[in-house]
């Protein structure tokens, strides 16, 4: 597990177990669907004090998302290799950014609540710069997807095993049904 390797690097040189969680919540793909469940099952810490902190951290890089992507990408994409990959990211996250489109904000909140993999703020963040929503209401939006997802992730991780199974179930039906809607 990528969030155990880092918790054990971090460990190691000396950081405090509370800061690692919000190291691993503010990383891309991990976020808070990844510190909740290693704090609370891992390292055996208290959901009260796992989920803000989860939270915190996974809110961190949003800010910087939506205000600074534009100059960063603009500054960057004169470079080839990081052109290729702003182009290979921008059109992934248009792909996944249907619902976003089509319901604005609460699309946003929908698509960073749902605690599946692509999904989650660095994705909404990202998707709500792509398509020009105001950044104040996509900084709401993407706060209240994640404390919806942290709760969410929080009540699977606190049910153990039960959670684990529900939540694989979960992603299971959610691949089954993209598939059959793209085949469809």
């Amino acid at each position: 597990m990528l969030a155990e390797t880092i918790s054990q690097f971090l460990s190691a040189s000396g950081v405090p177990t509370e800061l690692i969680i919000v190291i691993i919540a503010a990383l891309p793909v991990i976020e808070l669907r990844g510190a909740i469940p290693f704090g609370i099952n891992l390292m055996g810490m208290e959901w009260y004090v796992v989920f803000p902190l989860a939270l915190l951290g996974n809110l961190l890089p949003v800010p910087f998302i939506l205000y600074l992507l534009d100059a960063v990408t603009r500054l960057l994409s004169r470079i080839a290799l990081f052109d290729r990959f702003f182009t290979w990211l921008f059109s992934r996250t248009r792909k996944r950014s249907q619902v976003i489109e089509e319901y604005e904000r609460i699309g946003l909140v929908l698509f960073v609540s749902v605690p599946l993999p692509v999904t989650g703020a660095w994705t909404g963040s990202l998707a709500a710069v792509l398509l020009g929503m105001d950044r104040r209401w996509a900084i709401v939006s993407v706060f209240t997807g994640v404390f919806i997802a942290g709760v969410i992730v929080t009540v699977l991780s606190l049910l153990g095993w039960v959670g684990a199974v529900i939540a694989g179930l979960a992603l299971v039906s959610f691949a089954v049904f993209s598939f059959w809607r793209s085949s469809g």
